[in-house]
């Protein structure tokens, strides 16, 4: 068993136990394994224990890895910072972007995907914390975004996102990720048909899943860190 398998397997046991403690069912949380920064064989080792979702944050990088893997049956979320004069490949290389945070990226992404293609996932980033130096709509902002998102034509808008921030303590990070979660419900109520919460990494994916996530991104844990993959290269 490869470092990579090893390590996939204690965070898919991660992601189930935490599952069953929060008395959801594990099949409920997906798993995102975030393979940037790392090569198409450290995805394809993955892949070969079964890993199916995979996570990139630079565009350019990721639509490299999806043509060298493209004889696999993968999928691609893109999940880092979206700018508008990248949208064109994420609409046409990529299965999910987990990052729209203005309806301009959205439409661009509508107007880019091929009618021939399956619609576009796409989430709503939220910044939960209210960092200045985080992407994503504020809170209040969300309802009017995700009713405008969800009209447009090859996309389908599955859920949130967010990224918060990692210092405060674990009844911080609860009460971010519960907030994330009630924005979801209340979009539900409201007629959208939101089955996504993509939220919580490696450090914090106990507390995510028990407050309701059910895509987790998780890199570090899985692949390893960038300084030790620098060390080896």
């Amino acid at each position: 068993m490869t470092t990579i398998a090893a390590n996939l397997q204690a965070v898919r046991e991660r992601v189930a136990n935490a599952a069953i403690a929060a008395g959801r069912r594990p099949e409920e949380v997906v798993l995102l394994a975030v393979s940037k920064t790392w090569p198409a064989y450290c995805v394809a080792d993955a892949a070969d224990a079964g890993q199916r979702l995979f996570g990139e944050n630079y565009v350019q990088e990721g639509v490299a890895k999806i043509a060298e893997l493209k004889a696999r049956a993968l999928e691609w979320h893109f999940i880092g910072p979206l700018q508008s004069n990248k949208t064109r490949p994420v609409a046409a290389h990529f299965d999910w972007a987990h990052s729209v945070d203005r309806l301009k990226l959205a439409q661009r992404l509508s107007e880019q995907r091929d009618a021939e293609m399956a619609p576009l996932n796409v989430c709503i980033q939220v910044n939960v914390s209210g960092e200045a130096s985080k992407s994503g709509v504020a809170p209040e902002e969300v309802p009017e975004l995700a009713r405008q998102v969800a009209a447009l034509p090859r996309l389908r808008l599955r859920g949130l996102m967010a990224i918060p921030e990692p210092e405060g303590g674990e009844p911080l990070l609860r009460s971010r990720f519960a907030t994330l979660r009630r924005l979801r419900d209340e979009l539900n109520a409201a007629g959208l048909a939101l089955d996504t919460l993509s939220m919580g990494m490696s450090h914090d994916l106990e507390l995510a899943i028990a407050e309701g996530a059910t895509m987790v991104r998780v890199g570090t844990a899985i692949f390893g860190t960038r300084k030790l993959r620098e060390e080896q290269t």
